[in-house]
């Protein structure tokens, strides 16, 4: 499994889409965001390619919208009321 974390420039999210269509349906990817699919455009800054990543991203996809309380948060309310 390969992590990644980096902001996006235009050339950046031009990798990012040639990295995602040689692997189309070759390779399973999973992508992690907190952004909603509107809201992609913040990261990209270029509406078109944004459109494009995202149909390659969810073409034959699962896509889980994990809505409520932050699992991180949980644990941290937890510790807390432990170590009290």
């Amino acid at each position: 499994m390969l992590t990644i974390h980096i902001s996006f420039d235009k050339e950046r999210s031009e990798l990012l889409f040639i990295f995602l269509s040689l692997r189309t349906e070759r390779k399973s990817t999973i992508i992690t965001t907190n952004l909603s699919f509107d809201r992609c455009n913040e990261i990209f800054n270029d509406a078109v390619l944004t459109a494009a990543l995202i149909y390659r991203l969810t073409h034959k996809s699962y896509v889980i919208n994990m809505n409520g309380d932050s699992y991180r948060i949980k644990g941290t309310r937890e510790w807390l009321e432990e170590t009290n």
